[in-house]
Protein backbone atom coordinates (compact mmCIF):
# COMPACT_ATOMS: atom_id res chain seq x y z
CA UNK A 1 0.00 0.00 0.00
CA UNK A 2 2.80 2.42 0.89
CA UNK A 3 4.46 1.83 -2.48
CA UNK A 4 1.34 3.15 -4.25
CA UNK A 5 1.32 6.50 -2.45
CA UNK A 6 3.63 8.26 -4.97
CA UNK A 7 1.40 7.02 -7.79
CA UNK A 8 -1.68 8.34 -6.01
CA UNK A 9 0.00 11.71 -5.55
CA UNK A 10 0.91 11.80 -9.24
CA UNK A 11 -2.67 10.94 -10.19
CA UNK A 12 -4.03 13.65 -7.88
CA UNK A 13 -1.63 16.20 -9.40
CA UNK A 14 -2.58 15.13 -12.91
CA UNK A 15 -6.31 15.51 -12.21
CA UNK A 16 -5.76 18.87 -10.47
CA UNK A 17 -3.77 20.19 -13.46
CA UNK A 18 -6.42 18.83 -15.79
CA UNK A 19 -9.15 20.85 -14.07
CA UNK A 20 -6.84 23.89 -13.81
CA UNK A 21 -6.78 24.06 -17.61
CA UNK A 22 -10.52 24.70 -17.57
CA UNK A 23 -10.20 27.41 -14.91
CA UNK A 24 -7.59 29.15 -17.06
CA UNK A 25 -9.78 28.74 -20.16
CA UNK A 26 -12.67 30.44 -18.36
CA UNK A 27 -10.41 33.35 -17.42
CA UNK A 28 -9.36 33.71 -21.07
CA UNK A 29 -12.95 33.81 -22.31
CA UNK A 30 -14.09 36.14 -19.52
CA UNK A 31 -11.24 38.55 -20.36
CA UNK A 32 -12.16 38.47 -24.05
CA UNK A 33 -15.80 39.23 -23.23
CA UNK A 34 -14.82 42.08 -20.90
CA UNK A 35 -12.62 43.67 -23.60
CA UNK A 36 -15.37 43.37 -26.22
CA UNK A 37 -17.89 44.81 -23.77
CA UNK A 38 -15.79 47.88 -22.92
CA UNK A 39 -14.85 48.56 -26.54
CA UNK A 40 -18.44 48.16 -27.75
CA UNK A 41 -19.66 50.57 -25.09
CA UNK A 42 -16.99 53.13 -26.03
CA UNK A 43 -17.76 53.00 -29.76
CA UNK A 44 -21.54 52.63 -29.67
CA UNK A 45 -22.31 54.21 -26.26
CA UNK A 46 -24.28 51.08 -25.49
CA UNK A 47 -23.57 47.93 -23.47
CA UNK A 48 -25.06 44.80 -25.09
CA UNK A 49 -24.13 42.54 -22.15
CA UNK A 50 -26.18 42.52 -18.96
CA UNK A 51 -24.28 39.85 -17.04
CA UNK A 52 -21.63 37.12 -17.38
CA UNK A 53 -21.34 33.97 -15.28
CA UNK A 54 -19.06 30.94 -15.50
CA UNK A 55 -18.76 27.50 -13.95
CA UNK A 56 -16.76 24.27 -14.05
CA UNK A 57 -18.64 21.00 -13.82
CA UNK A 58 -18.31 19.21 -10.50
CA UNK A 59 -16.44 15.88 -10.44
CA UNK A 60 -19.76 14.10 -9.90
CA UNK A 61 -21.31 15.80 -12.94
CA UNK A 62 -18.29 14.83 -15.02
CA UNK A 63 -18.58 11.21 -13.87
CA UNK A 64 -22.32 11.15 -14.65
CA UNK A 65 -21.63 12.43 -18.16
CA UNK A 66 -18.80 9.90 -18.58
CA UNK A 67 -21.26 7.11 -17.83
CA UNK A 68 -23.89 8.62 -20.13
CA UNK A 69 -21.43 8.95 -23.03
CA UNK A 70 -19.60 5.71 -22.32
CA UNK A 71 -16.22 7.41 -21.86
CA UNK A 72 -13.21 5.66 -20.39
CA UNK A 73 -11.45 7.09 -17.34
CA UNK A 74 -8.68 8.42 -19.60
CA UNK A 75 -8.32 12.19 -19.18
CA UNK A 76 -7.74 12.48 -22.95
CA UNK A 77 -11.00 10.62 -23.62
CA UNK A 78 -12.86 12.82 -21.12
CA UNK A 79 -11.42 15.99 -22.67
CA UNK A 80 -12.46 15.04 -26.21
CA UNK A 81 -15.93 13.72 -25.38
CA UNK A 82 -17.11 16.07 -22.62
CA UNK A 83 -16.80 19.53 -24.09
CA UNK A 84 -18.85 21.49 -21.57
CA UNK A 85 -16.68 20.96 -18.48
CA UNK A 86 -16.02 24.72 -18.61
CA UNK A 87 -19.04 26.88 -19.31
CA UNK A 88 -19.64 30.61 -19.75
CA UNK A 89 -23.09 32.16 -19.88
CA UNK A 90 -23.47 35.62 -21.41
CA UNK A 91 -26.77 37.41 -20.82
CA UNK A 92 -27.64 40.05 -23.41
CA UNK A 93 -30.25 42.78 -23.56
CA UNK A 94 -31.75 41.88 -26.94
CA UNK A 95 -31.78 38.92 -29.31
CA UNK A 96 -29.80 40.80 -31.97
CA UNK A 97 -27.07 41.38 -29.35
CA UNK A 98 -26.68 37.61 -28.97
CA UNK A 99 -25.58 37.27 -32.59
CA UNK A 100 -23.35 40.37 -32.38
CA UNK A 101 -21.47 38.97 -29.38
CA UNK A 102 -21.32 35.52 -30.97
CA UNK A 103 -19.84 36.94 -34.17
CA UNK A 104 -17.26 39.02 -32.30
CA UNK A 105 -16.07 35.94 -30.41
CA UNK A 106 -16.01 33.79 -33.55
CA UNK A 107 -13.86 36.38 -35.34
CA UNK A 108 -11.05 36.18 -32.78
CA UNK A 109 -8.05 34.42 -34.32
CA UNK A 110 -7.22 32.28 -31.30
CA UNK A 111 -10.81 31.09 -30.88
CA UNK A 112 -11.62 27.96 -32.86
CA UNK A 113 -15.36 27.40 -33.22
CA UNK A 114 -15.98 23.67 -33.04
CA UNK A 115 -19.78 23.61 -32.98
CA UNK A 116 -22.72 26.00 -33.09
CA UNK A 117 -26.19 25.10 -31.83
CA UNK A 118 -28.74 27.82 -32.54
CA UNK A 119 -31.71 27.09 -30.30
CA UNK A 120 -33.11 30.56 -31.01
CA UNK A 121 -33.86 29.95 -34.67
CA UNK A 122 -34.53 26.28 -33.91
CA UNK A 123 -35.84 25.99 -30.31
CA UNK A 124 -35.78 22.66 -28.50
CA UNK A 125 -39.02 20.69 -28.29
CA UNK A 126 -39.67 21.99 -24.76
CA UNK A 127 -39.32 25.61 -25.91
CA UNK A 128 -35.74 26.19 -24.73
CA UNK A 129 -33.98 29.02 -26.57
CA UNK A 130 -30.30 30.00 -26.50
CA UNK A 131 -27.23 30.23 -28.72
CA UNK A 132 -24.57 27.65 -27.84
CA UNK A 133 -20.97 27.79 -29.06
CA UNK A 134 -18.42 25.09 -28.39
CA UNK A 135 -15.02 26.73 -28.83
CA UNK A 136 -11.44 25.62 -28.36
CA UNK A 137 -8.80 28.05 -27.10
CA UNK A 138 -5.06 27.68 -26.41
CA UNK A 139 -3.89 27.65 -22.79
CA UNK A 140 -0.17 28.05 -22.10
CA UNK A 141 1.01 25.98 -19.16
CA UNK A 142 4.52 26.05 -17.71
CA UNK A 143 5.66 23.09 -19.80
CA UNK A 144 3.18 22.82 -22.67
CA UNK A 145 0.28 24.33 -24.56
CA UNK A 146 -3.18 22.79 -24.30
CA UNK A 147 -6.24 23.45 -26.45
CA UNK A 148 -9.23 23.50 -24.13
CA UNK A 149 -12.94 23.26 -24.93
CA UNK A 150 -15.36 25.82 -23.50
CA UNK A 151 -19.12 25.95 -23.96
CA UNK A 152 -20.50 29.48 -24.34
CA UNK A 153 -24.24 30.02 -23.90
CA UNK A 154 -25.62 33.40 -24.98
CA UNK A 155 -29.18 34.31 -23.99
CA UNK A 156 -31.48 37.23 -23.30
CA UNK A 157 -32.89 37.98 -19.85
CA UNK A 158 -36.23 36.45 -20.88
CA UNK A 159 -34.52 33.23 -22.03
CA UNK A 160 -32.63 32.98 -18.73
CA UNK A 161 -35.83 33.59 -16.75
CA UNK A 162 -37.69 30.81 -18.56
CA UNK A 163 -34.81 28.30 -18.42
CA UNK A 164 -34.21 28.94 -14.71
CA UNK A 165 -37.85 28.40 -13.73
CA UNK A 166 -38.21 25.41 -16.07
CA UNK A 167 -35.23 23.81 -14.33
CA UNK A 168 -36.73 24.46 -10.89
CA UNK A 169 -40.06 22.96 -11.93
CA UNK A 170 -38.35 19.79 -13.21
CA UNK A 171 -35.63 19.56 -10.54
CA UNK A 172 -35.58 16.19 -8.74
CA UNK A 173 -38.76 15.06 -10.54
CA UNK A 174 -37.64 11.75 -12.02
CA UNK A 175 -40.94 10.74 -13.58
CA UNK A 176 -42.38 11.68 -16.93
CA UNK A 177 -43.72 15.24 -16.89
CA UNK A 178 -47.49 15.40 -17.54
CA UNK A 179 -48.32 16.59 -21.06
CA UNK A 180 -50.38 19.61 -19.92
CA UNK A 181 -47.35 20.90 -17.97
CA UNK A 182 -45.07 20.39 -20.98
CA UNK A 183 -47.57 22.28 -23.16
CA UNK A 184 -47.80 25.12 -20.64
CA UNK A 185 -44.01 25.44 -20.50
CA UNK A 186 -43.82 25.59 -24.30
CA UNK A 187 -46.49 28.31 -24.26
CA UNK A 188 -44.51 30.24 -21.64
CA UNK A 189 -41.37 29.93 -23.80
CA UNK A 190 -43.28 31.32 -26.77
CA UNK A 191 -44.56 34.23 -24.68
CA UNK A 192 -40.98 34.95 -23.55
CA UNK A 193 -39.90 34.95 -27.22
CA UNK A 194 -42.70 37.37 -28.09
CA UNK A 195 -41.62 39.64 -25.22
CA UNK A 196 -38.05 39.62 -26.59
CA UNK A 197 -39.37 40.57 -30.04
CA UNK A 198 -41.56 43.36 -28.62
CA UNK A 199 -38.72 44.87 -26.60
CA UNK A 200 -36.35 44.66 -29.57
CA UNK A 201 -38.90 46.48 -31.76
CA UNK A 202 -39.27 49.21 -29.14
CA UNK A 203 -35.50 49.54 -28.89
CA UNK A 204 -35.25 49.90 -32.69
CA UNK A 205 -37.86 52.69 -32.64
CA UNK A 206 -35.97 54.54 -29.90
CA UNK A 207 -32.71 54.22 -31.87
CA UNK A 208 -34.38 55.74 -34.93
CA UNK A 209 -35.63 58.68 -32.83
CA UNK A 210 -32.16 59.16 -31.28
CA UNK A 211 -30.51 59.14 -34.71
CA UNK A 212 -33.04 61.71 -35.99
CA UNK A 213 -32.45 64.00 -32.98
CA UNK A 214 -28.67 63.67 -33.37
CA UNK A 215 -28.96 64.59 -37.07
CA UNK A 216 -30.97 67.72 -36.25
CA UNK A 217 -28.51 68.76 -33.55
CA UNK A 218 -25.56 68.26 -35.91
CA UNK A 219 -27.27 70.32 -38.61
CA UNK A 220 -27.99 73.15 -36.13
CA UNK A 221 -24.38 73.05 -34.88
CA UNK A 222 -22.94 73.10 -38.42
CA UNK A 223 -25.19 76.01 -39.48
CA UNK A 224 -24.24 78.03 -36.40
CA UNK A 225 -20.54 77.30 -36.89
CA UNK A 226 -20.65 78.39 -40.56
CA UNK A 227 -22.43 81.62 -39.61
CA UNK A 228 -19.77 82.49 -37.03
CA UNK A 229 -17.00 81.64 -39.47
CA UNK A 230 -18.55 83.89 -42.15
CA UNK A 231 -18.88 86.68 -39.61
CA UNK A 232 -15.22 86.29 -38.67
CA UNK A 233 -14.11 86.48 -42.35
CA UNK A 234 -16.10 89.66 -42.95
Amino acid sequence: MIQNIPNLKELQQEITRFLLQYRFALKEIETKVEILQEEFELIHEYNPIEHVTSRIKSPQSIINKMIKKGCTSSLTDIKENIRDIAGVRIICSFTEDIYKIGDMLKNQKDVEVVQIKDYIKNPKANGYRSLHLIVKIPIFMSDRMEHVYVEIQIRTIAMVFWASLEHKIYYKYNKEIPKHIQDSLRDAAQQAAELDKKMEDLNSEINILKAHDASKNNHHFTTELLAKFSEFLS
